[in-house]
């Protein structure tokens, strides 16, 4: 592989703003991202939504100097375990980095991030059909989250408001 590093984001920098949109943008017109390109809107708003957002971040894979996989993240509460988590909202890699272990290096990059906020998980949510990053999330060592085995694992769930 090329050379592949890892930085978070400032938001409040434009030329980072237009790194999210457009890895963001790239990731909504795929299949797997909703096949649809960003809204105006969100393409506009974004990165100042983003940055309005405690405990957001979003840490951004660069091969050979090119951004090519994003990791939009939350750092949010585990009321279990009385600790913040990190949530995963959306990981990309762009088709031409697939295959290389990107994904891979920027889970561990979240996962860094993670432990150095003193989180007790990383979650994500994956659709039942995108079967590679399935493949990748379990080899990381993501499982389905299941409380008790009778009761079943976990579903996502939602309720559009707009």
């Amino acid at each position: 592989m090329k050379h592949l590093e890892f930085s978070k984001l400032d938001f409040t920098d434009p030329k980072d703003g237009r790194t999210l949109v457009a890895l963001l943008d790239a990731y909504a017109r795929d299949p797997m991202g909703g096949g649809s390109p960003l809204s105006q809107y969100a393409r506009e708003k974004l990165p100042a939504a983003m940055a309005a957002t405690a405990g957001a971040f979003t840490i951004v894979g660069y091969l050979d100097g090119e951004p090519v996989a994003l990791a939009n993240c939350f750092t949010t509460l585990s009321t279990f375990a009385a600790k913040p988590l990190v949530n995963i909202h959306d990981l990309a890699v762009i088709e031409a980095a697939r295959g290389k272990g990107v994904a891979t290096a920027l889970l561990t990059a979240v996962e860094q991030e993670a432990r150095a906020r003193g989180c007790c998980k990383v979650t994500l949510e994956v659709l039942s059909g995108n079967t590679p990053a399935r493949r990748v999330y379990k080899k990381f060592g993501f499982a389905t989250y299941t409380l008790d085995e009778e009761a079943g694992g976990a579903l996502f769930l939602q309720k559009k408001l707009i």
